[in-house]
């Protein structure tokens, strides 16, 4: 069973929306006893990184969580701010991060290539996988388009993690997948046909 996990941010109705359309089976997480038989995690986010996590701390779930992902091994997507936050640590706040996939969360504002752009990044973009990757291990012969709303992008320490980039300015790490754990900066819930069939690959992963 899918849990979408709800700390109090994300776009969880759009996901639960998605699985139904796709037939797969998916249940909202609100407590660490709904996460109880999860087979697969969604840790969805938006807004800031220390709002984000420090919802994420108060739920009561971080625990459960941590308990299936790193000893259970349960595959994890974190999508938008819930991609950042598998990550050590964030320049836009000062919480620590899970540290699930080593690095760090970077500004555009503060990148040479992207200063001048407009804030946030939005809208579409292309996605460019490179095959380290079972998200895209099918459905994506062609270049993929993900809408993107975002001001601060991963930075993956050990980029043999990083399964897909994209360009805005600079090319940043859109996608990093870890083992099991995976994360992605756009939003395959608002993707229409790439994000279905990307969150189709998650689920028979």
């Amino acid at each position: 069973m899918i849990r979408v996990v709800d700390y109090g941010v994300g776009n969880i109705q759009a996901f639960m929306t998605m699985f139904k359309r796709l037939g797969l089976p998916a249940e909202r997480a609100q407590t660490p006893a709904d996460l109880s038989g999860a087979t697969r995690l969604i840790l969805p986010g938006v807004g800031a990184f220390d709002h984000a996590m420090q919802l994420l701390n108060d739920s009561g779930m971080r625990f459960e969580l941590e308990r299936l992902v790193l000893q259970q091994q349960v595959p994890v997507l974190g999508v938008c701010v819930g991609m950042q936050m598998l990550a050590s640590g964030s320049d836009e706040g000062e919480l620590p991060g899970l540290n699930w996939v080593p690095g760090r969360v970077r500004a555009f504002s503060t990148a040479a290539a992207s200063a001048s752009l407009p804030m946030p990044h939005m809208g579409w973009n292309d996605l460019k996988p490179n095959g380290k990757s079972r998200l895209f291990q099918q459905g994506f012969e062609e270049t993929p388009r993900f809408y993107f709303l975002h001001s601060f992008y991963f930075d993956a320490a050990d980029k043999t993690h990083v399964a897909a980039t994209a360009n805005y300015g600079l090319e940043f790490d859109a996608v990093v997948s870890h083992g099991h754990i995976h994360g992605v900066q756009c939003h395959p819930e608002k993707s229409h046909h790439w994000g279905a069939q990307l969150l189709k690959n998650f689920a028979e992963l």
